[in-house]
């Protein structure tokens, strides 16, 4: 049903299951409404002028939800299982908290210069692996929300 390019997490049976369209038939069909669901997350994101607690587990896991939401019932919960990347389950929710805890010390201490904050947040972000699927797509939104709403700068262009 669904084909998985390299670096792709597979989805399991149980998370399939989460499928709010039950007529999604093929990995195309998968992505062309995953995008719809993340452009209307992205006009979400440009309407607000200013994003309060950017740098929190609840906003983190608040864009999730808006990105996948319309299409995943499990979009913005943090992952379950265990995966072939990412930390153990168990500690996801440690792991994101201590993220967002050094990434609010880098801004307000000027540890790194900004491009570098919104790069090492992506990193540990998309490492840390938080929810079942999504996670890369999800991390580079949120880095360059930091560069936007951070530190005033342009999006990244992601190459």
């Amino acid at each position: 049903m669904f084909g998985y390019q390299a670096g792709q997490t597979p989805l399991d049976p149980e998370q399939i299951s989460g499928l709010k369209i039950k007529t999604i038939a093929t990995q195309q069909q998968l992505n062309e409404f995953e995008q719809a669901n993340i452009n209307e997350a992205l006009i979400w994101l440009t309407s607000k002028r200013k994003i309060k607690n950017l740098l929190s587990e609840e906003f983190i896991i608040q864009v999730h939800q808006r990105m996948f939401g319309l299409v995943w019932n499990w979009a913005g919960q943090l992952r379950r299982t265990e995966t072939n990347l990412g930390v153990d389950w168990t500690k996801i929710s440690v792991e994101l908290k201590q993220l967002v805890d050094d990434a609010n010390f880098w801004v307000t201490y000027k540890t790194y210069l900004p491009e570098e904050i919104a790069i090492r947040f992506k990193h540990r972000l998309v490492s840390i692996h938080c929810f079942p699927n999504g996670n890369g797509r999800h991390s580079r939104i949120m880095a360059d929300l930091i560069c936007i709403h951070v530190f005033g700068l342009k999006k990244f262009t992601w190459g």
